[in-house]
């Protein structure tokens, strides 16, 4: 019962804003407004990293050096996504299912396993896409090869995809809390720390708070993870958790990267 009171203001505060959150144009702004202030930090550190060396050392491959144009092209790309793809789906979605949101908020030991368990399901889903991606030469040409076009991550390449692949994702982030039955706050939660999850592991840069080093025993793989995916084409295919590419044998530790 206290757990649950914990977040009922914050889920008042939440549904006090019915008029914006059954907008048709809410999806699709709030995950370019996340997304984008998620990334607007280490675009700043990019920034700073050529010339402060006590920034550039925590960068997991230092002698690269993102510029404006590279900036653009992906700011340009996620506008794009958005606007051409994520956001008629999002006004068909709200047509055809509107929006629900109950009086009670979820308690929050039960928001924390919930998105435990959306983050772990996504991972999976994701994982089964991305090998299928990079094990079938006509798909990835067709479909992922966009988001390989740098083989050093920074924050902004996170989204830097084609149609397929961004509808993709959406549509596993999207089913992930339905199919698990979560509460929309929950739901919004989730949405929040994958985004930032997917931020964090394109950012270039492996910092001591990391995500990947708050969890134990090599569980979570985090930007160096994914970086060596980038740089190597054939491996770390999952984003977040390492378990998938420990059981298919897929899994390349960030210590070979100069091998």
């Amino acid at each position: 019962m206290q757990d649950t009171l914990i977040l009922q203001n914050v889920w008042d505060f939440v549904r006090a804003q019915d008029a914006y959150l059954k907008s048709p144009f809410f999806p699709a702004l709030f995950s370019f407004i996340v997304y984008m202030g998620f990334c607007l930090p280490f675009v700043i550190l990019d920034i700073l990293s050529s010339k402060a060396a006590f920034i550039r050392k925590y960068k997991i491959q230092p002698n690269t050096q993102v510029t404006w144009e590279m900036a653009g092209t992906c700011i340009m790309q996620t506008v794009y996504n958005h606007i051409v793809f994520i956001f008629p789906l999002t006004v068909l979605h709200w047509y055809w299912k509107p929006v629900f949101y109950p009086l009670e908020a979820p308690g929050l030991i039960r928001v924390i396993l919930d998105i435990v368990a959306c983050l772990l399901l996504f991972d999976f889903q994701y994982f089964i896409w991305h090998l299928i991606h990079h094990k079938v030469p006509w798909l990835y040409k067709t479909f992922h090869k966009v988001h390989h076009k740098y083989t050093s991550t920074f924050a902004l390449t996170a989204e830097h995809s084609g149609a397929w692949e961004t509808l993709s994702l959406g549509f596993f982030a999207a089913i992930s809390p339905m199919m698990l039955d979560c509460h929309p706050l929950t739901e919004m939660l989730f949405f929040v720390v994958n985004i930032w999850l997917s931020v964090e592991d394109h950012c270039g840069y492996d910092f001591p708070w990391a995500t990947h080093r708050l969890v134990p025993f090599g569980l979570f793989g985090g930007a160096p993870h994914h970086d060596l995916h980038h740089l190597k084409f054939k491996s770390n295919y999952a984003p977040y958790f390492t378990h998938w590419d420990k059981i298919f044998g897929t899994l390349l530790q960030a210590n070979v990267r100069n091998n």
